[in-house]
């Protein structure tokens, strides 16, 4: 059940789809804490899709749906599966991600792809809830983005230091400060 962008409802899609691609381009790309997002971003082989799943079943099915697309389409490498209608609670969203794991594993997917997480009020666990460190994965709208496992092995094996791009990440969002990366992430809805 998703919404393709120059489809009927484009009006519907077309604001969280905005949005989401403003937070790529400004926040992950712009402040480089994804150094893998780039070069996909730039050869347009990211796939933005606005779901109107309006319950944790309809978002299973679109779940669904894009694993079996992008098994299909080696043009994408990645999808962000945007669901604005569901799971807008983070500890709702969080608890999902459990049966998004396991969807991987009953699909028969397990090992092709993986599931990160962002969330407009995403929180590590342990963390105060207004910590920088959240906005690591802070997103205008709650996102499953889909990546392929042998891609993401390539992309680590060629980084110099992978195991150091959550801290770099951290540490350059405490230099800028939370009123800065707030209002930056503002500018994305």
């Amino acid at each position: 059940m998703c919404i393709e962008p120059n489809s009927a409802e484009k009006r519907v899609s077309s604001q969280p789809e905005a949005a989401v691609r403003r937070w790529v381009e400004t926040v992950v790309v712009g402040l480089k804490l994804c150094p893998f997002a780039e070069r996909e971003l730039r050869d347009d082989r990211v796939r933005f899709v606005v779901t109107d799943a309006a319950t944790t079943e309809d978002l299973t099915k679109s779940l669904l749906e894009e694993f079996e697309l992008l098994e299909t389409d080696g043009s994408i490498e990645t999808t962000l599966l945007i669901h604005p209608n569901v799971l807008r609670d983070f500890l709702e969203y969080n608890n999902f991600l459990s049966a998004a794991d396991e969807l991987l594993v009953e699909s028969g997917f397990e090992g092709t792809f993986q599931i990160a997480s962002f969330h407009p009020e995403y929180q590590f666990s342990g963390i105060d809830p207004d910590a920088v460190e959240n906005y690591t994965n802070r997103s205008p709208h709650p996102i499953l983005h889909l990546i392929r496992e042998e891609s993401l092995s390539r992309a680590i094996d060629s980084h110099p230091d992978v195991d150091n791009i959550p801290l770099r990440n951290i540490e350059f969002l405490r230099n800028m400060g939370t009123d800065k990366v707030t209002a930056l992430l503002r500018k994305c809805y």
